[in-house]
């Protein structure tokens, strides 16, 4: 006779506790044991003997069955911990819901690639598990040239290991009736009408630092450069060797600006201008709101670098066609033409930051990521012990953002100044544009040219944050591919790969985005940009939109009139009522509000409660992983301690490791 204790640790929730009847089925390579009963009244561990007529030998599997009695009782099980008549301890992870009348198998805890495995027990299993998930995690076509999204229609008809946690969900729902209450209590919500006064925008919202620094300063040039850098959309400044033809910005028109003793030229080839060009809303088509048409511009904008490393605004043009009604603006001119001008750019990288920067760049590629490790890779393998938890709730946030944000009347459709047909232009656009080199923080400062300006935070913090994720999934990689050969060899892995080259990037050659991994350094590579993805660069784009966008001129989400196509017309009331309207203001800021807040259930950037991992380097790894994570917290606490403005959303204590809002 062959005794084996038995395990069983579940959720910490009272939602994870069943009535309902569970067994327990040992699997070993010299046999089964007995189906035994669990329990079906559980604390948050329960501990049962199973006896056997003989030793199973290594403990393969195990399979868990629960039957429903008169209601169904869901029961999510953490891990099972078996211990053989020898003293060995086997730990199955298992983190998963079991519903209804079901029986589910689970692997013992060894990261295992295909080529590890030799008992066609364990080949079969994960044969069949891969085939259930492509059955159960399908792609489909959201809207021509967008990236393929998982296959649902809402958040009912997600999985339950994918939704988000009774916790999640009561502090979601929670926050945005609250929100909403509010500003519908104050009247906001109720007026279709101009503001009063600039003053009276900063009514709308919380009296917070942050915000109340942005209303102090937004008329600032300086400012105005720094969120170039450090605001919510860091990526789309480019240095400028050459201007382009569509851009004629002359000496006589900058020398102001530039001061004595250099010229626009000698400040080009030092390195010291910059632009950014927002060609992908040319020719989109504007909405209406309240029936009154709203305009939108693509301008271009010209920065320098000044002696003391800020970065001001040095000319505008609000089209990319320039011409006698297209002006270029300047500092020097009327000061409310100027402010208007900057206002329009601030409107344009509204539009570039939401849809491209935010749901392309993070949003859809972070569930293009998900979708894929769900079909391609078995749970026993160690890329998807790796990769599983900076997916999490990723499908639920995406799923509802598909019904109430970018959905045809949905909260941007309303609020902003683009049709829903100019949204997925814009996003059409951007996706042709993207390419694997843009989505690599170091390749892309370089392509850039961003290398070398100062107090670029998003950069510093960024490229520290991905120098720790790299060393820490070089880490994993080396553990489990001792050579390059072994990652040609790993049918799955090059699956998935291909996975995400065809239905996320869509096939295109042409944005060098791998459809193979070939060596171990590609291989880091690849996951890198993966997990800094859907962790840093998420919140670096996330976390600031209501800090920035709560003060309604520093980025509006409509204009109201056409761009200027002559100086000197501008004046305050043209101003304000050219910027959205008091009820617009109030949908677009609750909707910031619920995008930037911290709600409960949380998992901070390398913090994995789910211990999927049970070998001792990979746990030593992220044990690592976790200390060069405090020590950059560390520096930009005492970065900020210093700065008039903390730049915090890099800080990784405000990183979550996944995409979940």
């Amino acid at each position: 006779m062959a005794t084996y204790k038995v395990k069983v640790v579940m959720g910490d929730t009272l939602e994870a506790q069943t009535r309902n009847s569970v067994y327990i089925t040992l699997v070993g390579t010299r046999g089964e044991s007995p189906q035994t009963t669990i329990s079906y009244k559980f604390l948050p561990w329960t501990e049962r003997t199973v006896k056997c007529e003989q030793d199973l030998g290594p403990i393969v599997l195990i399979r868990l069955t629960k039957t429903r009695l008169f209601l169904e009782d869901a029961w999510f099980c953490k891990e099972v911990q078996v211990t053989a008549p020898d003293g060995t301890t086997y730990r199955f992870p298992c983190y998963q819901w079991l519903e209804g009348t079901t029986t589910q198998e689970f692997r013992e805890g060894t990261g295992k690639k295909m080529t590890d495995d030799d008992l066609e027990i364990l080949k079969e299993h994960r044969r069949k598990e891969l085939k259930a998930r492509q059955k159960a995690y399908q792609w489909k076509n959201y809207a021509e040239g967008w990236p393929c999204c998982l296959n649902v229609d809402s958040i009912f008809d997600l999985d339950s290991n994918i939704e988000f946690s009774c916790t999640r969900t009561k502090s979601f729902t929670g926050l945005l009736i609250y929100q909403g209450a509010t500003h519908l209590l104050s009247g906001f919500l109720a007026r279709p009408t101009s503001w009063r006064s600039l003053d009276e925008m900063r009514s709308i919202f919380s009296r917070t630092k942050v915000p109340e620094y942005v209303a102090s300063h937004w008329q600032e040039d300086a400012f105005f450069g720094y969120q170039f850098l450090n605001g919510n959309n860091p990526i789309v400044i480019r240095n400028c060797l050459v201007l382009p033809e569509k851009f004629p910005v002359t000496q006589e028109m900058v020398a102001d600006s530039l001061g004595k003793d250099t010229t626009l030229s000698k400040e080009m080839k030092e390195g010291h201008i910059f632009i950014v060009d927002y060609e992908l809303l040319q020719g989109i088509p504007a909405g209406t709101i309240h029936g009154r048409q709203q305009y939108v511009a693509a301008p271009l904008c010209l920065l320098h670098q000044d002696a003391s490393g800020h970065l001001r605004p040095i000319a505008i043009q609000l089209s990319q066609m320039p011409g006698p009604s297209s002006p270029i603006f300047l500092p020097s001119d009327d000061e409310w033409d100027w402010l208007l001008a900057k206002t329009w750019v601030r409107n344009a990288d509204f539009y570039s930051h939401q849809v491209i920067t935010h749901l392309l760049r993070t949003h859809l590629f972070g569930e293009v990521f998900a979708v894929a490790t769900l079909r391609q890779l078995p749970t026993c393998h160690p890329l998807f012990k790796l990769l599983i938890p900076h997916f999490r709730f990723t499908l639920h946030i995406n799923t509802l953002a598909r019904t109430v944000l970018i959905n045809p009347g949905g909260v941007i459709d309303k609020g902003s100044g683009v049709t829903h047909e100019g949204l997925l232009l814009i996003l059409r656009r951007g996706m042709e544009k993207v390419t694997y080199t843009s989505l690599c923080l170091p390749e892309d400062i370089k392509a850039r040219g961003v290398s070398f300006i100062p107090n670029y935070h998003y950069r510093d913090d960024g490229m520290r944050l991905w120098e720790a994720i790299n060393r820490f999934v070089s880490g994993i990689v080396a553990f489990y591919y001792t050579d390059n050969a072994a990652v040609q060899s790993d049918m799955e892995l090059q699956a998935w790969v291909m996975d995400i080259f065809t239905n996320g990037f869509l096939g295109r050659t042409s944005s060098g985005m791998p459809s193979s991994l070939k060596t171990v350094a590609e291989l880091n590579k690849f996951l890198t940009m993966v997990m800094f993805t859907c962790s840093a660069q998420h919140a670096a784009v996330n976390n600031g939109q209501y800090d920035l966008g709560a003060y309604l001129p520093n980025a509006p989400s409509s204009m109201r009139h056409p761009p200027p196509e002559e100086k000197g017309k501008a004046f305050l009331q043209h101003f304000l009522d050219t910027v959205p309207e008091v009820d617009t203001t109030a949908n677009i800021l609750v909707a910031l509000i619920l995008l930037s807040s911290r709600l409960e259930d949380i998992k901070l950037l390398g913090h994995y409660p789910e211990e999927r991992f049970t070998e001792a380097e990979p746990r030593r790894l992220i044990r690592t992983f976790q200390r060069e994570l405090e020590d950059i917290h560390d520096h930009i606490e005492e970065r900020n301690y210093r700065a008039e403005l903390r730049y915090n959303y890099m800080n990784p204590q405000e990183i979550e490791n996944s995409i979940s809002i």
